[in-house]
């Protein structure tokens, strides 16, 4: 970078998303970016048709779209029309980062963020990897060895990732889910349930978790004989089932059922257990909140990167695992378990509490700003 570009604000391309996995870090890292440089232009690159085409405008930032998707596993007539996309997305991208020349590309994981870090090397641009899981996706094996820094969430990513530029930041978060300190009674009472009585929040995704709700209504007469509570994140598809069955078992005051939790700092702040997918920022946000939980691994995701995600705080006492093809018989009564042994819930508040990063955000920052020179 030469001295008259040093001069002019800084230009910066964050891409990726498919997910709020992927979405919510990368919009966290671009407000503290935009913190830092008040005069920075910013500009998203996503997946047409993804929800992050619409989320980003939201956030106050411009997007653009590339036509791409992932290459299915399975035998699929979609696969045919990928080499298609793949060769317009990479078209795509380069005129993306030649118009709007950048001073840096920031890839968050996702679809779109494949042919724009790989166009955005090519062309010279330095390009920085922030890897959410502990196991990374196949995108971002491919581009590291040419990526300028890679901010990982997890320990031992020297296994995948060249190790000089590795740096341990964390996940980005949102602020306004994780402030939750002093909000345990004005949780409860925002759920209609007693802040006297331990409260179980369960937390599936935000469409809901099959493996998990089929776990809950297995054992939910359980709830009968015990002064547990639980908010139970249903997704849309199962709230109709969810409320059936608890209205037959007489369980209204003690089990509230809800579609989607906008409010999750209340839900956080009022919980003694969390139940919980073992997505990579559900991860992070757990343990900034220091929770005890139960994670059910989506055993689905690619690579099965949520089941080693949970390993990696299970092995610190961190944790506890329950599969998702064992929720119907083991999810509640591990969970019961759990709430009657209030020391192994203190030590893995505690054991968890030591994976946060609350300043992640600004430490990617700074590794972009020491690039930027």
């Amino acid at each position: 970078m030469n001295q008259t570009q040093k001069s002019k604000s800084p230009r910066l391309i964050v891409s990726g998303g498919g997910t709020g996995g992927h979405i919510f870090p990368a919009i966290a890292i671009a407000d503290a970016f935009k913190r830092r440089h008040p005069d920075a232009e910013i500009l998203f690159v996503g997946a047409k048709g993804r929800m992050e085409m619409d989320r980003v405008p939201k956030a106050g930032y411009p997007i653009e779209g590339l036509w791409i998707s992932g290459f299915k596993r399975e035998l699929s007539l979609d696969n045919l029309s990928f080499p298609f996309k793949l060769i317009s997305s990479l078209c795509k991208a380069k005129r993306i980062l030649k118009k709007f020349k950048p001073d840096a590309v920031v890839g968050v994981g996702g679809f779109a963020s494949g042919p724009t870090m790989r166009k955005a090397t090519a062309l010279g641009i330095p390009v920085v990897i922030q890897e959410q899981n502990s196991f990374p996706g196949v995108t971002n094996k491919i581009v590291a060895p040419k990526a300028a820094k890679i901010c990982v969430a997890y320990d031992n990513m020297d296994r995948w990732f060249p190790k000089d530029k590795i740096v341990l930041t964390g996940n980005p978060l949102r602020n306004n889910v994780v402030a939750i300190e002093g909000k345990k009674d004005e949780g409860a009472k925002f759920f209609g349930l007693d802040a006297q009585k331990p409260i179980i929040l369960l937390v599936g995704g935000s469409q809901g978790a099959l493996g998990i709700n089929k776990g809950i209504s297995a054992k939910l007469a359980m709830f009968k004989d015990v002064d547990y509570q639980l908010i139970w994140q249903t997704g849309k598809l199962y709230i109709d089932q969810a409320q059936k069955e608890i209205k037959e078992l007489g369980l209204e005051d003690k089990v509230k059922p809800m579609v989607f939790i906008d409010r999750m700092d209340l839900a956080y702040g009022c919980a003694d257990v969390v139940i919980s997918r073992a997505g990579a920022m559900s991860i992070s946000e757990l343990s900034l909140v220091k929770k005890a939980v139960v994670f059910v691994p989506l055993p689905t995701a690619a690579e099965d990167h949520q089941t080693k995600n949970a390993q990696s705080l299970a092995d610190k006492d961190a944790a506890i695992i329950v599969k998702n093809s064992e929720t119907p018989e083991k999810l509640i009564p591990t969970v019961f378990e759990l709430l009657g042994d209030k020391e192994k819930i203190r030590r893995m508040e505690e054991n968890i509490s030591k994976f946060a990063r609350p300043n992640a955000a600004e430490d990617i920052v700074n590794e972009i700003d020491k690039i930027l020179g």
